[in-house]
């Protein structure tokens, strides 16, 4: 069983900087993101997944679009993971939904009350988000996993508006070493942190940041993290523990 810590009662952190575009409502990002067409091999890549499927889902509709961040407007823990997975959210239309990452992930963030259901399955089976928000760095699912350097760079305009429509933020938690550096690189360009080298990803590293929002890592869920034991149930949930401790939930 799981012991939450006391929750910490530090103050709300000041919000983040704008930037110099108006920052739009949820809504709003949800479909500039869904029509965003910035990385012609990545909306290529997934328009083939889409169309050629895997043998378990051919006879599922492939959602084949970028894929928007999802929860709790009132959030006050943001994760942050790589991309789409190929067949989970390039499937289903929203993060960590219909892989094993989500089936490793949802059951810890429903047993510690970030979700309302243990199980992931489709953008419209019921499950919500208590206090979090998830997103990604990448809004599409790039070949092997790997996003090229400007395809992240352009994706740096979606992480800006969710951040900033998300003003009850106080805790961040990056899943993976380039969700991490996705994240740096919207500080460094949003004037929060003056060098990114300053902030070293490991897992359960935590920093406080110069605008108060408090940085924490975790490896990620992928099958390749959590079937060689890199990652186990315990190491993820202790993360998450004390996103709970920083956030000031109850």
């Amino acid at each position: 069983m799981l012991i939450l810590l006391p929750p910490a009662q530090d103050p709300l952190p000041k919000p983040l900087p704008q930037l110099p575009t108006p920052t739009p409502d949820l809504d709003r990002i949800r479909d500039s993101i869904i029509a965003c067409e910035l990385c012609p091999r990545l909306r290529d890549y997934c328009s083939r997944i889409g169309e050629t499927r895997r043998r378990a889902y051919q006879n599922d509709a492939y959602w084949a679009r970028p894929v928007p961040g999802f929860g709790d407007p009132r959030a006050r823990v943001l994760i942050l993971g790589l991309a789409p997975g190929a067949h989970g959210a390039n499937r289903t239309g929203r993060p960590f939904t219909g892989d094993g990452s989500g089936d490793f992930m949802y059951p810890v963030l429903h047993e510690l009350g970030f979700a309302t259901k243990p199980r992931a399955i489709s953008r419209d089976d019921g499950l919500r988000l208590c206090n979090a928000w998830i997103a990604s760095v990448v809004r599409c699912a790039p070949p092997g996993d790997k996003p090229a350097p400007q395809e992240i760079r352009n994706c740096q305009v979606h992480l800006a508006a969710e951040i900033n429509a998300l003003p009850r933020v106080r805790v961040v938690v990056c899943l993976g070493k380039i969700a991490w550096d996705g994240f740096l690189a919207h500080l460094l360009a949003a004037g929060v942190i003056a060098r990114r080298s300053d902030y070293r990803f490991a897992h359960a590293a935590e920093y406080t940041l110069p605008n108060g929002l408090k940085l924490l890592g975790s490896y990620h869920p992928s099958l390749r993290n959590t079937n060689t034991g890199r990652l186990n149930r315990t190491m993820f949930a202790r993360v998450f523990v004390r996103a709970r401790e920083l956030a000031a939930l109850r």
